[in-house]
């Protein structure tokens, strides 16, 4: 099954491209508003993230000394419009404390450090999972690490890449076990399948026209 995945994984990859043709993705001005639109993303569509983002740079808040010094109600009232803003505040400062403690909020001096050390501690933050973890790592970061969403999973077991109860960890080895490890095949692949997925692979498939219509599928 091994080769089979390879094989299919690499077709996918090359069927997406000729469809879309590169993505030049992740949104996101600087690697300080990519890591705050990660977290910002988590359980809302990117044009509320946006708006949120606009907010923070209208008050100069796309800055980590400001973070760390904005009160924690009007950081919630700035991010408003990405929903959960109470709880999305709490992250950020958590985030941001991490940062000052790690490295007196030079989020540069995050790149030279160990790949699996670093997501470690990421993934230890408050309110900071596998994927956002890896967002900020591969976007912000320039880190081969790969990223995996709801997009990618419904798109692995709907060609049956992976059985339905995989894991997080179990995905990401799968694609990055299979896609050259560099920062710009990680980047584009995830970009691919999530304009595949806004397209055509959301709750509900819509197989018609889509470039990975070809392969053997289930519209479940």
């Amino acid at each position: 099954m091994s080769s089979t995945n390879r094989r299919r994984i690499r077709e996918f990859y090359d069927a997406l491209l000729a469809a879309y043709g590169p993505q030049g993705w992740w949104p996101g001005e600087t690697p300080t508003e990519i890591v705050i639109g990660a977290i910002l993303t988590q359980n809302t569509n990117w044009k509320n993230v946006e708006k949120a983002i606009e907010q923070l740079r209208a008050a100069k808040m796309l800055d980590w000394a400001a973070l760390r010094d904005v009160p924690m109600a009007e950081l919630a009232d700035r991010i408003r419009p990405s929903g959960y803003f109470n709880i999305k505040a709490k992250r950020l400062k958590s985030f941001t404390a991490w940062l000052w403690a790690r490295c007196d909020g030079n989020l540069e001096d995050l790149r030279g450090l160990p790949l699996e050390r670093l997501r470690a501690e990421l993934l230890a933050i408050n309110g900071i999972g596998p994927e956002t973890a890896d967002s900020i790592l591969l976007y912000a970061l320039g880190k081969p690490t790969f990223v995996i969403d709801a997009y990618t999973r419904r798109v692995a077991i709907r060609h049956g890449l992976a059985a339905d109860d995989c894991s997080y960890e179990e995905l990401k080895e799968l694609f990055e076990k299979h896609t050259p490890c560099d920062v710009a095949a990680y980047n584009e692949y995830h970009a691919l399948i999530v304009a595949v997925g806004k397209r055509h692979c959301g709750p509900t498939a819509k197989c018609d026209g889509c470039p990975l219509e070809r392969f053997e599928h289930q519209a479940t």
